[in-house]
């Protein structure tokens, strides 16, 4: 029987994926902060109903937070942020590529970080698998460029490369830190407890980027409400992607839960293929069967 945390993550992938979408059309509005904006705080109101909905219609009780749940959740806001800005800023370098195809050795960062701060193991089963998938990930990262297996060994030690690392680091940080936000909870049931945590995390960073906005990007909070109607579509497809992450998270080790998410790369090649009617390299379908490979692994024996 297929365990619940896989489908649940399937679709986390598969909306995230329509979100980013989603969220590069609106970028010709807003800017790149803006796009990034409508995210969080247009996904908060349907995480706030969310919340009425399971503690007046399902007879759920909030769980009781601590203070650990709120630093997790502080810790996991700011981190998804700074993953954020990082990356806008590695793409003003000229050679950013190399940075962006080590970015993608976030699942090996989540597993190291969830060995250290929750305590998380992986069997070596699941360490070959993840290893499979971050290699097919990285495969589909040069597919594009001009970079080289060889250039990334030889770029090891160059600026963009260890941007491109703290990239992963934040963003393999963001997802730890909310796992750990929800096993905090000492009472409640997964869902409660995902979508308490999902809303406080919405919450911080509602408040943290709209306060940068205001005093970085001044207007750019007006076009925000301005473009309400595509921001609200990014709003509730993100909301229904983050909802699914955060309880996948609780339900599963969060290396296993991202490794599994990497289909999103596979929905994406699917897209340029059918949709798009672009041209595909060998390498790329070299990438995509080892991302699945990594996949059909996790699931049946991780």
């Amino acid at each position: 029987m297929v365990e619940l945390w896989i489908p649940i993550t399937l679709f986390a992938a598969f909306m995230q994926n329509l979100r980013s979408a989603l969220q590069k059309h609106i970028k010709g509005r807003l800017s790149t902060g803006g796009a990034a904006y409508v995210r969080f705080c247009y996904a908060l109101p349907f995480s706030v109903l969310l919340l009425i909905g399971l503690t007046q219609v399902g007879d759920y009780t909030l769980p009781k937070p601590n203070t650990l749940f709120f630093f997790y959740c502080l810790l996991g806001g700011i981190s998804q942020i700074l993953f954020t800005f990082l990356l806008i800023y590695l793409f003003s370098f000229r050679n950013f590529a190399v940075g962006t195809t080590y970015s993608k050795t976030e699942v090996i960062q989540v597993a190291l970080l969830g060995l250290v701060l929750l305590g998380d193991t992986i069997g070596l089963i699941g360490v070959f698998g993840i290893s499979i998938g971050v290699v097919g990930v990285m495969t589909m990262a040069v597919a594009h460029t001009k970079v080289t297996f060889k250039n990334l060994v030889t770029s090891l030690f160059e600026r963009t490369t260890l941007l491109g690392l703290l990239c992963g680091l934040f963003l393999g940080a963001s997802v730890v830190f909310f796992r750990g936000a929800t096993l905090s909870l000492e009472m409640g049931a997964v869902l409660e407890r995902a979508a308490f945590a999902l809303a406080v995390g919405l919450i911080i960073q509602t408040v943290i980027m709209g306060v940068y906005l205001r005093l970085r990007e001044p207007g750019q909070l007006t076009d925000v409400i301005r473009h309400w109607r595509p921001g609200l579509l990014v709003g509730i497809v993100g909301f229904f992607g983050s909802a699914c992450w955060f309880v996948a998270f609780t339900l599963q080790n969060a290396a296993y839960v991202r490794a599994v998410g990497q289909i999103e790369l596979v929905f994406t090649f699917i897209a340029s293929i059918f949709i798009f009617k672009e041209r595909i390299k060998p390498i790329e379908i070299y990438g995509i069967i080892l991302i699945l490979v990594s996949i059909l692994i996790l699931v049946l024996y991780g």
